[in-house]
């Protein structure tokens, strides 16, 4: 059975054109196209869609308010069509938090393989939603368009870490569908005194300035999206911008960031096997390298060659993921020591680093 798609945009040229990209594919059907949340809520009563691509910005009732009841009353995946400005991105951002599995930016079709490749990720990112796991809205949660900044679950305390090792350690983390609040809860779960962290996360460049300044907010760690040839310092996370792929090179004592527009590695750029593998080659074993929710396999290897290069790793768990799909495959190539629930791998992280400390130099 096809996988059953309703489309809710208020643009005609968008619907026509979505229409035609999910239902030109023989495992997707798409059994309706509702121009506003009003139409949509009777349309999902009446044809029982199997996922739902949403437009943020909608007349009658936005796209976030339209989510908000839609995850308190029926949960079921969605797939956000954003705009690629400021305010598109903060909205789109605020959706994944209300339990939205994924976005896609409005396309901007230069040209016919620019079209074609928007083409393959909306259709990938249908797919992957509808294996997702989505949970429910809690009555609690901040209402639409409301964001409210959640304690952070960092230990108050001091992580007891020794100077030598907060310079000579580094951890890295790659995500992608459901990784922005994988990312959060991980980073919000860590203290201040921590190695420096470099991160990768599937996201186009006009969201990943927005992504790091929220997680700056939330998390004892500073995070910065990374601009290239930074010093990479304890206590401090550096997040891959969209256009480019991050990696780390050693310079004397210490880590610096740099930034390579090469070709995309497994359809992406940042690629997480880019950043893993520069990992493997620069940090080797004074690294902690950490998979976390994502559809696809990329990370996979570059994980893999930092276990050969000796160091330590930490996938997620199937249940607490949106997608087991990177984790999975990192698991499967036998990239991973450990494999945790989102919950506990922050602290899982800590025990490592201080098991670390305490041996003899």
């Amino acid at each position: 059975m096809p996988i059953k798609v309703l489309i809710v945009d208020d643009s005609a040229l968008m619907r026509a054109l979505l229409t035609e990209i999910v239902g030109s594919a023989p495992d997707l059907q798409v059994v309706g196209a509702a121009p506003d949340a009003l139409a949509a809520r009777e349309m999902i009563k009446s044809l029982n869609p199997d996922v739902l691509t949403l437009d943020v910005d909608m007349p009658k009732m936005d796209g976030l308010e339209f989510l908000d009841r839609l995850m308190r009353l029926r949960p079921m995946p969605v797939v956000m069509i954003s705009s690629l400005t400021e305010r598109g991105s903060e909205t789109t951002l605020r959706a994944l938090e209300m339990g939205a599995v994924d976005f896609v930016a409005k396309p901007r079709a230069e040209s016919a393989v620019m079209l074609q490749s928007y083409a393959d990720e909306i259709r990938d990112k249908v797919r992957a939603a509808y294996g997702a796991q989505v949970k429910k809205l809690p009555p609690g949660a901040a209402p639409a368009g409301e964001f409210r900044a959640e304690p952070a679950a960092a230990e108050t305390v001091a992580a007891g870490l020794s100077q030598r090792l907060l310079a000579e350690k580094l951890i890295a983390i790659g995500a992608s569908t459901g990784g922005t609040e994988a990312i959060k809860e991980v980073l919000a779960g860590l203290p201040h005194e921590v190695p420096g962290i470099v991160m990768t996360q599937h996201m186009p460049e006009s969201f990943t300035g927005s992504f790091a300044r929220r997680l700056d907010g939330l998390c004892k760690v500073r995070v910065v999206e990374a601009q290239g040839g930074e010093r990479i310092e304890p206590g401090h996370a550096y997040l891959a911008p969209g256009h480019s792929h991050l990696l780390v090179r050693r310079a004397g004592g210490h880590y610096v960031t740099e930034l390579s527009k090469a070709e995309p590695v497994n359809r992406h750029r940042p690629s997480v096997d880019v950043l893993f593998r520069s990992v493997a080659e620069q940090a080797r074993n004074n690294a902690v390298g950490v998979i976390l929710t994502g559809m696809g396999k990329d990370g996979a290897q570059g994980m893999l060659e930092m276990r050969r290069a000796g160091a330590w790793n930490i996938g997620q768990d199937e249940a607490s993921c949106v997608v087991y799909g990177m984790p999975r495959e990192a698991a499967n190539v036998g990239a991973l020591e450990e494999v945790a629930k989102l919950s506990d791998i922050p602290s899982r992280i800590l025990a490592k680093l201080r098991q670390w400390d305490r041996l003899p130099r």
